[in-house]
Order: structure tokens, then sequence, then C-alpha cells
């Protein structure tokens, strides 16, 4: 399953680090892949939306489900 939230605070390198290492860490397994240019975030291998969602949340980014 596929996921996708943009997130338009994304703007560095340190971002998608920090978005990465929190959505690995509440999904461990899941394979998260961020364009910077489109602030867009997509997480592959996770099932439960909500659970991305306040990852990246808590990690101190505002994500709006692309859907």
């Amino acid at each position: 399953m596929s996921i996708q939230f943009n997130v338009p605070d994304m703007s560095c390198g340190h971002c998608v680090q920090s978005i990465t290492t929190a959505v690995q860490q509440a999904v461990p397994g899941a394979r998260v892949a961020a364009d910077l240019a489109a602030h867009r975030v997509t997480v592959e291998g996770a099932a439960d939306v909500e659970r991305v969602r306040a990852a990246i949340a808590a990690a101190g980014y505002e994500p709006q489900l692309v859907g």
C-alpha cells in the first residue's frame, strides 16, 4: 500500500531526514520517499494512514493526505 502526503513546510534535507526517521520508527520496514521540490512524501509498506500522519506531525510538520 502506498500513502502520499503533501508536507508544505518540508524545505530541506534535514526535514526529509526527520520525517523519514519518524515514519520508520512508527512503522518499521516502511519505505519512505520524499520529493523535496514537490513537498511530497510517499510511504510504502504502511497500512495505517493515521499512524504515518501522526509520526510526521510528531516530527514537527503538518502533513496533508493526498487522495
